[in-house]
């Protein structure tokens, strides 16, 4: 990470412009108004009356000028794009997150704007579309549910995590990878949803005893528990490992992240610290994708997902 620090694209615009339109435009430019990508029918305008970096798109339907931050997370931001990169680097390559306050001090702009930065690179972070569903070829799937944080408005109570958000996790134990989300409460309304929309048929099942699993388990080509309150975490069945180790490890660094680096989450921004958590989870060196990979995943992502500052007068405008 120290020689990265030494890259021009964190001195340089130019330099910074150059690699964002590298990776978000690794198969040739394409116009964000009307989707046209025949390199022949976009122009670069260059010369004192256009600002760098800016082109003409010239499909007789379209006519319009384009940067590569334009329906980005970047878009019409006054934030330099040397300092969006550093700090796109310094939360890729932070496992445990890194907090505001410290980029706010590093790149020397202020704890509000990094603050809504931030999230902006966490909305990046986030995985859209349809996605494959895990355990296809029969593979283990764990699935578990974690408490953090306080809901607003609820009293805590002497036990139970009925005072706390609930997060819901899916690791597939074949690629490695892991899909969270934050939901209302622990129940088979909240879980089976999820699950069976993220989980193949044919995948192998692994729960603790939590009775949400009971029915729900019997969808699957098989379905296996650890009893905790039995002081049971592993059981081997032949070479099949049965446990949720995996995935309460990743809860493990969630929370480190979130209680040591974050401190506090509010209920309606946790799906994107989530987001962020997972996206390293899956993008870790143990897969071969190590801080540049990194960094370049996350700049392909900041594609389509523009996030705003809602507005007193408007409720269509994103938090």
């Amino acid at each position: 990470m120290t020689d990265l620090l030494k890259n021009p694209i964190f001195q340089d615009e130019t330099a910074a412009r150059d690699w964002l339109e590298a990776r978000v435009w690794a198969n040739g430019r394409v116009c964000p108004h009307c989707g046209n990508a025949d390199q022949e029918k976009i122009t670069k305008l260059e010369g004192k009356a256009h600002r760098p970096g800016v082109y003409q798109c010239n499909e007789p339907q379209c006519r319009q000028q384009f940067t590569v931050t334009v329906n980005t997370v970047f878009e019409r931001s006054k934030i330099p794009l040397t300092k969006w990169l550093a700090a796109l680097f310094l939360m890729t390559a932070s496992k445990k997150g890194i907090s505001a306050h410290q980029v706010h001090r590093m790149l020397g702009i202020s704890y509000k704007s990094t603050w809504f930065l931030m999230h902006r690179l966490r909305e990046a972070m986030r995985e859209g579309g349809m996605l494959p569903p895990m355990g296809e070829v029969g593979g283990a799937v764990e699935v578990d549910e974690t408490y953090i944080g306080r809901l607003k408005g609820v009293k805590k109570k002497r036990g139970g995590a009925a005072h706390k958000n609930t997060v819901l996790s899916l690791l597939d134990r074949e690629t490695g990878k892991v899909r969270s989300f934050h939901v209302a409460n622990a129940t088979v309304g909240e879980v089976a949803p999820i699950v069976r929309a993220n989980i193949s048929k044919e995948a192998h099942l692994m729960t603790d005893q939590a009775k949400i699993y009971d029915k729900l388990g019997a969808e699957f080509s098989r379905h296996d528990t650890v009893n905790h309150q039995e002081d049971e975490y592993v059981r081997v069945d032949g070479d099949i490992k049965i446990t949720t180790n995996t995935i309460e490890s990743y809860f493990s660094v969630f929370k480190r992240g979130m209680l040591g680096t974050y401190q506090h989450c509010s209920e309606k921004h946790l799906h994107r610290y989530l987001a962020e958590f997972d996206f390293r989870h899956n993008n870790r060196t143990a897969l071969g994708v190590d801080d540049k990979d990194r960094a370049t995943e996350l700049a392909k992502g900041i594609v389509g997902k523009r996030l705003t500052y809602r507005r007193p007068n408007r409720k269509d405008v994103q938090p």
